[in-house]
């Protein structure tokens, strides 16, 4: 059911079981997890089923760290959330990610990969993906096409891997339905919660002061409460709490808003290849994101090249993900970004400020350079390549200076202090791209696939203008067994608040170098049957049947840990049905 708060009688109680402040992918697969277990919850989402520039301003701050866009467009404030401008890509994370690293200060998961395997198991059916399958190997032969192969990486430093994409899912158009005509669930629109009230002690949540753009303000009690508003807004939330804690609710030991992280992105080099290898397509990000040329059943994939786990312990290093990056006849004019707008919007991309008209205009002013970009993207003509580079994103090392605070003068509309955002990287992350570059480019040239000249190393230098974020915004709550050490704990509960859990990619300790909405997604799931066990109301399990179970293959299996893991969980694995 949906609600227009709008409508809503001013300074009305409302009460349910489990209140969830945002509609996004944890938000909504939390509902959906709750309504099966025939748990009554409410859902407050601050915009509509579109978006509208009065809404999105509330997400607008200041940026005080590296250069950063982190609001328009690259967060969706409407129902859906971050769907709504998601590119689709999709991996769980490595088992490594979850481990505690001697040269990585704050790292480590306070359980492993068997944990979240039958949940990332779940996922494929909540975001469309394709077989429980991460092998390199049974993805080329699946395509089975000449321009589609695997490079002949053996030194044992690099090795290859695969990300399959969802269409994306807008989980706000997909799931509307499921929202709309569930019994149990009430999704309140336009309704932002701007306190969360405690008990004198802070130590249990009473209730949800909600308000609307419009004036009108309302109570939301339950037994349970989930705060699921994304990386930025979840600290923004806990700290903007403060009437009963100074600091902000659950701030007691300074960490709530610190450890912000996101997967820095760079270029660099040009590649010269061998003919044999001039025409692959399956690691170019040119040609195979959502490219039917490498799909298979339906799924589009990607490859991407990582280091070894033996390579990333040997040097003290992060997790790394490399790919290469084709520049096309045309590309970074006016016609082309034009050309990618009208593209992206085809995918029901979320793009602030776009207008079709405009963009027309503008191709039909630059024709040569939109023709020729649009030829090169459909045809995919090698000839009309100017030259190709190696792109790569980084595991950001947790970093207690990288944080979210609150502005001491700027409000919103609704009275809550705006965000600043200070993100910081470390030397090590530095290092990192330098040595994955250089460890890549040696592999490259040893096996005959080309030559690579490198850009000058990053390490001791000021982070270069072209640097970019991916928009994964992470770690502000980060989880932890100890509260010095983390603002939740394994079940995602607020350390010392009774009824108060945290949901989404602000939970995360560390964060590899995989894309985060699959692990978001798993962690709801995980946390849908943790409060559904914890109100009394577990739902029947279903033990997926063997052969499905042992389907969830990964690539780059050391030492028996990786490829073993799925087939150790088979006794955990439970599926709930489709979750369309």
């Amino acid at each position: 059911m949906f609600i227009d708060t709008r409508s809503v009688e001013q300074g009305v109680a409302v009460s349910t079981t489990v209140c969830i402040i945002g509609a996004g992918v944890a938000g909504i697969t939390l509902a959906m997890e709750l309504d099966r277990a025939g748990i009554d919850c409410c859902v407050l989402e601050s915009g509509g089923y579109k978006a509208d520039d009065e809404t999105r301003d509330l997400y607008r701050g200041e940026n005080v760290g590296i250069p950063y866009n982190f609001s328009d467009g690259c967060r969706s404030r409407y129902l859906g959330g971050s769907s709504n401008c998601w590119g689709g890509w999709c991996r769980p994370l490595d088992p490594w990610d979850f481990d505690k690293k001697e040269w990585v200060a704050h790292s480590g998961w306070p359980f492993g990969l068997e944990e979240l395997a039958p949940y990332y198991l779940r996922t494929h059916a909540l975001l469309k993906l394709g077989p429980h399958n991460f092998e390199p190997a049974w993805w080329e032969q699946q395509i089975n096409r000449h321009d589609v192969r695997r490079y002949p990486l053996m030194s044992g430093n690099v090795r290859d891997t695969v990300s399959q994409f969802s269409p994306p899912v807008r989980f706000g158009k997909v799931y509307r339905e499921v929202l709309r005509r569930s019994d149990r669930v009430r999704v309140f629109l336009y309704a932002n919660a701007v306190n969360i009230d405690t008990d004198a002690q802070a130590t249990e949540v009473t209730g949800i002061d909600v308000a609307t753009l419009t004036g009108k303000r309302f109570r939301m009690n339950a037994k349970l409460f989930v705060l699921a508003t994304g990386g930025i807004e979840n600290a923004r939330m806990l700290l903007a709490s403060n009437k009963v804690q100074a600091a902000g609710l659950g701030n007691g030991h300074d960490l709530v808003g610190r450890f912000f992280m996101d997967h820095p992105r760079l270029m660099t080099g040009t590649v010269k290849f061998t003919k044999a290898w001039s025409r692959n397509k399956l690691y170019d990000i040119k040609y195979h994101y959502q490219n039917a040329a490498v799909a298979a059943h339906g799924t589009h994939i990607s490859s991407q090249f990582a280091l070894t786990h033996d390579v990333i312990q040997r040097e003290k290093l992060l997790n790394s993900r490399v790919w290469f990056f084709s520049r096309f006849f045309g590309e970074g004019s006016a016609g082309s970004e034009a050309l990618i707008r009208c593209r992206e919007a085809l995918h029901r991309k979320e793009q602030p400020g776009r207008r079709a008209r405009d963009d027309y205009l503008t191709m039909a002013a630059h024709p040569i350079d939109t023709i020729g970009f649009g030829l090169t993207r459909l045809l995919q003509l090698r000839a009309l390549i100017s030259d190709v580079k190696l792109q790569a994103i980084v595991e950001a090392e947790p970093n207690r200076d990288s944080r979210v605070t609150l502005s001491a003068d700027r409000k919103d509309s609704l009275g809550l202090p705006r965000v600043k955002v200070d993100w910081r990287l470390t030397e090590l992350v530095q290092r990192t791209f330098d040595r994955t570059f250089q460890l890549l480019a040696d592999e490259l040239k040893m096996m005959g696939v080309g030559e690579v000249e490198l850009d000058a190393p990053l390490e001791g230098r000021e982070w270069p203008a072209k640097l970019e974020g991916t928009w994964h915004h992470m770690g502000t709550t980060r989880m932890h067994d100890s509260p010095r050490e983390g603002v939740v704990d394994r079940n995602c509960k607020m350390h010392g608040v009774s009824n108060l859990y945290v949901a989404g990619s602000s939970v995360f300790p560390t964060v590899g170098a995989n894309f985060p909405t699959i692990t978001i997604s798993a962690l709801a799931l995980r946390l849908g049957e943790h409060i559904a066990a914890r109100l009394g109301k577990p739902e029947t399990a279903t033990v997926l049947p063997i052969g499905e179970a042992a389907s969830m293959r990964f690539d780059g299996a050391q030492n028996g840990d990786l490829g073993k893991l799925p087939i150790a969980a088979q006794s955990l694995v439970r599926a709930r049905g489709n979750e369309a």
